[in-house]
């Protein structure tokens, strides 16, 4: 529901008390709403505002209090509508800029995970850039046997990536080197997404066969398959055992680690987020993964030269500092993004 359908009064006092239960982490009743919202009304105006509130599903009262705590309704028009958020502190931005100015792309990538874990005691996580950003340099085929081919290619860092094909029929080899010539003629210099879209509208008038092998070859080689560890890095999973709401619950947490080990789901919801212009928020369910029903995860695409290549964030409990969390991983993804550039 979007904040203009809940009036003024009924924003503030939900502001207050997401506000107040982040920071002091219990059931807020409402003379400490009286107290901190300004608004000049009686207990009485409070208490039915807060029925309502709850009536609509934004915030709920634990059984065993008599005051309410946001629900995750709650916090997403709080993320929306209400939120402040925070400049970053000088204090924070320099150790930012410490930890980011590493040459080597693999140690910034690894220290912005740890900047941001550290900054937010929470976990912090950086996808790897694509490797499909590489420039193609050289692409040869090899006969195996009959109806399989190795594909080597060679990006201009040096990296060599060698893929294995499965084709339909059996290729000769003056037809596997007129393909390698071509690719090496007509796309030497290009990132191989760019190649991809170069062949997809050259390739039309040579024979399909070898238009079909070239395709195959390249939907392979762009789509390398590092494991899950080298494709997201993680630092400070072990905070979240020191966060009372997760704590308490060992299902969850026993789920939420199996995440961090395994990373797929982790992959799939960065590499959603790479897509996002900005800062992307997911609470609890809307993440679509049962295990991060009790969390948050921040995310922010980063780039590369002006082209975006990964996503990094944090995952916390969904009562997090949202309006200081937001500053930290936008400002990061900013700094990771002109470090790698230059």
């Amino acid at each position: 529901m979007r904040s203009s359908k809940v009036d003024k009064r009924a924003q503030i006092l939900l502001k207050t008390l997401v506000e107040h239960y982040i920071s002091e982490g219990q059931p807020i009743g409402s003379r400490t709403l009286l107290q901190h919202s300004g608004l000049d009304v009686s207990p009485a105006t409070i208490r039915n505002v807060m029925s309502d509130l709850e009536q609509l599903g934004f915030i709920a009262s634990p059984h065993t209090s008599a005051g309410r705590v946001p629900t995750k309704k709650g916090y997403r028009l709080f993320v929306d509508s209400l939120m402040t958020v925070q400049p970053l502190d000088q204090r924070a931005l320099a150790q930012l800029k410490t930890g980011l100015s590493s040459p080597d792309p693999q140690a910034l990538i690894n220290n912005a995970a740890d900047m941001l874990s550290q900054l937010t005691q929470f976990a912090g996580l950086v996808m790897t850039p694509k490797r499909s950003r590489n420039v193609l340099k050289h692409l040869e085929f090899l006969h195996i046997n009959d109806k399989k081919i190795l594909v080597i290619l060679v990006t201009d860092d040096g990296q060599v990536q060698n893929r294995i094909v499965l084709t339909d029929r059996a290729f000769s080899a003056s037809e596997l080197t007129t393909a390698s010539n071509y690719v090496n003629s007509h796309c030497q210099g290009l990132t191989l997404e760019e190649v991809q879209i170069k062949l997809k509208q050259e390739l039309q008038q040579m024979q399909a066969d070898i238009n079909h092998l070239m395709s195959a070859a390249l939907d392979a080689a762009s789509q390398p398959e590092p494991s899950e560890k080298e494709a997201v890095v993680i630092a400070g999973e072990r905070k979240l055992l020191e966060v009372n709401e997760l704590s308490t619950n060992v299902g969850s947490l026993r789920k939420l680690f199996e995440i961090f080990e395994r990373r797929t789901a982790l992959m799939q919801l960065l590499d959603q987020s790479q897509r996002a212009d900005g800062v992307q928020i997911f609470i609890g369910g809307e993440s679509g993964y049962l295990a991060l029903d009790e969390c948050s995860l921040v995310t922010a695409p980063y780039e590369v030269d002006g082209q975006v290549v990964g996503t990094l964030g944090v995952i916390g409990p969904t009562r997090m500092a949202y309006e200081r969390i937001i500053p930290i991983v936008d400002i990061t993804a900013k700094l990771l993004s002109s470090a790698l550039s230059n």
